[in-house]
């Protein structure tokens, strides 16, 4: 198996390509506008062909690249199902998967974050997106945020093994990846954090809007094409 891991520099944003070493076939998750000759060039690097375009939630700080580079190759488009996305090719529910060559990507909703948020496994890595990030976890106060549901869907990915390697959708801070045992002992929302408290915490964040919110969730509702309606 093949990994590479993309980094969007105004929005901090990761992309993750995987491909299947044997058949060349590929998934990126989480592209960003404006990045896709990069998406490209990485896929010709690696000799891959593009199957599958995968969004871990709708995005309110970058719009998604995923209707240029379906545009581009062909791939399929898929999130998960809490999305509700009508301009999909799939949405996922618990325990349905994409087969890429002979890989296999499992979708595990995730919600708290935003209802339609899904994490992803392929094989012993997880892809977190905004649900659990490194020392930290998205926001929940704004498009359908839960702090209940959120702590619920950190416990969920907190049952792998402390080995499983952590991919989140961001980092601010210079990091790259994580683990869950990682996560475990370091993580400010996890580490000693009662249910009730995790709630009382991201009740009292306070947090800026996200700068690109009023753009980047009605183009992310078009999965990225402007031309269609929400």
């Amino acid at each position: 198996m093949l990994l590479k891991q993309l980094f969007d520099t105004e929005t901090s944003t990761f992309t993750y390509l995987l491909v299947d070493a044997a058949s060349r076939d590929a998934v990126i998750i989480d592209p960003v506008y404006g990045q896709m000759q990069r998406d490209l060039d990485a896929l010709k690097e690696l000799n891959a062909e593009l199957k599958y375009i995968v969004e871990t939630h709708v995005h309110a700080d970058h719009i998604t690249g995923a209707y240029d580079l379906k545009q581009a190759t062909n791939a399929k488009f898929a999130a998960g199902v809490g999305t509700g996305l009508t301009c999909g090719d799939a949405l996922l529910a618990e325990g349905e998967v994409i087969h890429f060559g002979h890989e296999v990507l499992h979708a595990i909703p995730t919600p708290g974050h935003t209802d339609g948020c899904t994490s992803y496994r392929w094989r012993d890595r997880l892809f977190t997106g905004d649900t659990l990030l490194i020392n930290a976890c998205g926001r929940t106060d704004f498009q359908q945020g839960s702090p209940e549901n959120l702590y619920n869907s950190i416990q969920k990915l907190l049952t792998f093994s402390d080995d499983y390697i952590v991919y989140p959708g961001h980092d601010y801070n210079g990091l790259r990846i994580s683990s869950i045992g990682q996560e475990k002992q370091n993580n400010p929302y996890i580490v000693n954090t009662s249910k009730e408290e995790f709630i009382e915490k991201m009740n009292n964040l306070n947090l800026p809007k996200p700068k690109k919110i009023d753009e980047s969730v009605p183009a992310n509702l078009r999965c990225g094409n402007a031309r269609i309606a929400a």
